[in-house]
């Protein structure tokens, strides 16, 4: 996406213009919850003008569609890394929406070196600090993490540690959850719960919050635009990579076994 923020339109748009927006997200939704999380945060933006987008709205959307046509040829790589860890990355860009200053949240999530689950949303209240932010996008997070880990003991997966490492690039916020003399400021009561509900997590040893930098965090580009280079960067880092070459060579042999079945279609049958 364009640096520039997308704000609502102040006009009003067709009911065609509004009907093809709305195929436009449905289309890239279907495309960013399944095996494109390189989209993600753009069609969570591109999301909230549903019902009255305005041109630059559905110019932002082709651009995304014009993307992902040009690398349509990405996917998700599995396997390959012989580390049996379940590592779960959270970040916030703190009220990075002008209109509300709301601010955007992510997490991404890693089993065996590869990525299994990722969202981008923008978070329900406001916040008054970055680690407030921080706070509620972690906890966010270890919510989630805490299902995955379950499900993977209901599937007998036996992992390193039992604990949900996860991975945040915010030190102040780290130092809240993690040491025993810290103490939020906060007038914010939802806050305060979740800050207590981690720092319990915590003592019970069910995740371990440690600190990783902003360029290694995977969840950076769930929160916001990147540069290109960066954004490249990201997208290695989700492990996407290109499988032109294994298409092409899937598509030969398919057409190899179909030619088969026709030139012998009218063989004679024996019994």
């Amino acid at each position: 996406m364009s640096r520039e923020e997308l704000i609502p339109y102040e006009d009003r748009a067709s009911h065609s213009e509004v009907n093809l927006y709305q195929r436009k997200i449905g289309s890239l939704l279907y495309a960013a919850v399944t095996t494109r999380p390189d989209i993600a945060f753009a069609t969570s933006r591109l999301g909230r003008f549903l019902m009255n987008p305005s041109p630059k709205h559905h110019t932002a959307a082709d651009r995304v569609l014009l993307y992902l046509k040009r690398h349509r040829d990405y996917g998700l790589q599995f396997g390959g890394n012989k580390d049996d860890t379940f590592t779960v990355a959270s970040d916030a860009s703190f009220a990075d929406n002008t209109v509300d200053r709301k601010s955007s949240q992510a997490y991404a999530m890693k089993l065996f070196g590869s990525v299994i689950g990722w969202r981008a949303n923008k978070q329900d209240t406001v916040t008054t600090s970055t680690t407030e932010a921080e706070l509620l996008a972690l906890s966010q997070a270890a919510k989630e993490g805490q299902y995955v880990s379950r499900l993977l003991r209901e599937l007998t997966v036996e992992l390193d540690d039992h604990r949900i490492e996860i991975q945040c690039d915010n030190t102040q916020t780290i130092r809240l959850v993690n040491e025993e003399i810290a103490r939020l400021q906060t007038k914010l009561r939802h806050v305060d719960i979740h800050n207590h509900w981690l720092r319990q997590e915590v003592f019970r040893k069910r995740i371990n919050v440690v600190h990783t930098k902003s360029k290694d965090m995977i969840a950076d580009g769930l929160t916001k635009v990147l540069p290109k280079e960066d954004f490249i960067w990201f997208r290695n880092q989700m492990g996407l990579v290109e499988i032109g070459e294994r298409i092409k060579e899937q598509e030969k042999e398919q057409e190899t076994d179909y030619s088969f079945l026709f030139e012998n279609e009218n063989a004679p049958v024996h019994d």
